[in-house]
């Protein structure tokens, strides 16, 4: 073990059962969720629980868990709300506060994802150590399929408990209404390059046993409205074609133990003249804010047909020309 590392044993004073249930939680997620913040490993033995991890790092954390079995004791339900409200009022530096400089790769049960590129690394990098974040460049830069395999990975590792995939209903000048079925056959053609991405890593049969437990859910932006959205995770995908009121609405949906990962191209807003981009003000708004990731993606990072890069590249030269002329 490193100099910077330690260990350090805590026994929980006095041994209650009905506590310690209460202080680890179902499925010990309220430590595996202290582990998630603090990049410190908890063990469970009993009443006896060794932390390893930075010594820096150790007190603090040795002090919460304390405080947290404490309040168990006391009769004060816990639940992975107050557990991270915890860590806030501790002032433990995160373990999403930290940088991340080694190659990340993503593993599902059924495919291992090598991210191409020093940007799609630093996408990952983002969406791991953030609850909030902003994929953006052109299309072919793989920022909604990577968003969809860090999902599908958190999902398998029961780090949440759903996925939902959200996107507007606004396309080329199409509405839903303009379209036949109901409401799931309406989104669906809007919602295929997620499909294909959930194909992939999970199976035709498994998305599709998944979506009719509701384990995966398919839903138009506007059903967002009025709900709170807690241990999921939420992709919001084209996000350029949102207004700012929506785009504010999505954003404080978020709850707890959830992640949300907004891709859009602030190149192809298909909203009606006049109305400006919600992506387009949210990049402007929310700079600077804490806890909230951005990554910028260019023609660069395309990995689709090496045509793909040239046509974004010929439309960013012509574009810089009018706005020139």
């Amino acid at each position: 073990m490193s100099a910077d590392r330690g260990s350090h044993l805590i026994r929980l004073q006095p041994e209650d059962s009905t506590a310690l249930a209460n202080f680890c939680g179902q499925f010990d997620e309220h430590l595996k969720l202290v582990e998630e913040r603090t990049g410190v490993r908890v063990s469970s033995r009993g009443f006896s629980l060794e932390l390893e991890g930075e010594l820096a790092q150790l007190r603090p954390v040795t002090e919460l868990l304390e405080r947290l079995y404490q309040d168990a004791i006391n009769g004060l339900p816990l639940s992975p709300a107050e557990v991270h409200l915890g860590i806030q009022q501790t002032g433990i530096q995160t373990h999403n506060d930290k940088a991340e400089v080694s190659e990340v790769s993503i593993r599902t049960r059924k495919v291992l994802i090598r991210p191409r590129g020093e940007n799609q690394q630093g996408y990952v990098r983002s969406i791991r150590y953030h609850d909030i974040n902003f994929g953006i460049g052109p299309a072919g830069t793989g920022k909604t399929y990577l968003a969809v395999a860090c999902a599908v990975e958190a999902l398998e590792r029961e780090e949440v408990s759903r996925i939902l995939l959200v996107r507007p209903a606004v396309e080329a000048g199409e509405k839903l209404g303009f379209l036949p079925g109901d409401l799931s056959q309406k989104v669906d053609p809007y919602l295929r390059p997620l499909y294909d991405a959930l194909y992939d890593m999970l199976g035709f049969e498994k998305v599709s046993k998944l979506i009719e437990k509701n384990v995966i859910e398919i839903a138009p932006l506007a059903y967002m409205r009025g709900r709170t959205l807690n241990n999921a995770y939420v992709i919001l995908d084209e996000s350029q074609n949102t207004t700012r009121e929506q785009m504010k609405m999505f954003l404080t949906r978020i709850g707890f133990g959830s992640t949300a990962v907004i891709t859009g191209d602030t190149t192809q807003v298909d909203l009606p003249k006049g109305i400006r981009s919600g992506l387009l003000h949210a990049i402007e708004v929310l700079d600077g804010v804490k806890g909230i990731g951005f990554t910028h993606f260019t023609a660069r990072d395309v990995v689709r047909h090496p045509i793909v890069k040239h046509i974004v590249l010929a439309y960013e030269r012509f574009e810089a020309k009018q706005d020139k002329a």
